[in-house]
């Protein structure tokens, strides 16, 4: 893949959108109240894999990294998701959201529902950023870029489909609407400032298609182990 420095390099990370899992068959018909409550449970029994594996990556990022200021930034993501002492974490609401949705906290902590096709993509993702250059780690997280407005279409679709689930327990996707801006703020200066040949923008950009690839691989694998 051949890179183009300047806007066409933003351009074509952004274009990754017509890639993001929110166009996955399943996604489509979960956004339009088609998912049956056995087909949703499984979704976030299988999608709660990736969210406790997130802080790991993201840590994995920081141990790679040797530039202290983007440490210091970065760190928030881990807590984010891990949560501090008094300050409930992206982890716990995700397991608030399971209960909400009537599957009990142990069945989704000791991954009886996990698809191993899930498993593979998440474990698959996590390796990438522990073994590549930390930046090209950070451009796979680009997938931000898209987050905010598909969690705001998630959230309404929950609100409007699928009122049997408690309202308290879709706080996730709250809290993800000024978090994902923010983060993909940072991940893509980082980008823009790191990237300036032709080759590391296309790793970049290669990063990013892969992180799209493990979001679509999910969806595949949950879509054959919960058909309609």
């Amino acid at each position: 893949m051949t890179a183009v420095l300047g806007t066409d390099f933003v351009a074509t990370l952004r274009a990754h959108s017509q890639r993001y899992h929110h166009q996955h068959p399943f996604h489509v018909r979960m956004n339009a109240g088609e998912l049956s409550p056995r087909q949703l449970r499984g979704w976030i029994a299988n999608r709660f894999y990736y969210q406790e594996n997130i802080p790991r990556k993201d840590a994995a990022i920081l141990s790679n990294c040797p530039d202290v200021e983007v440490r210091r930034r970065w760190i928030r993501r881990v807590t984010d998701h891990d949560g501090t002492t008094g300050t409930e974490g992206g982890i716990e609401a995700w397991l608030r959201l399971g209960e909400a949705a009537g599957l009990p906290r142990e069945e989704i902590l000791d991954h009886r529902h996990l698809v191993p096709g899930v498993r593979f993509a998440v474990d698959a993702y996590v390796n990438f950023t522990r073994t590549r250059p930390w930046v090209e780690a950070v451009a796979s997280s680009l997938t931000e870029l898209f987050a905010p407005d598909l969690m705001a279409a998630r959230l309404a679709a929950f609100e409007r489909y699928y009122p049997w689930i408690e309202p308290e327990g879709l706080a996730y996707f709250r809290n993800r609407l000024h978090q994902a801006p923010r983060d993909c703020e940072h991940a893509l200066e980082i980008v823009t400032t790191h990237c300036l040949s032709a080759e590391s923008q296309a790793a970049a950009i290669d990063a990013l298609s892969f992180k799209c690839d493990v979001l679509w691989s999910q969806l595949d694998c949950i879509d054959a182990a919960y058909p309609r």
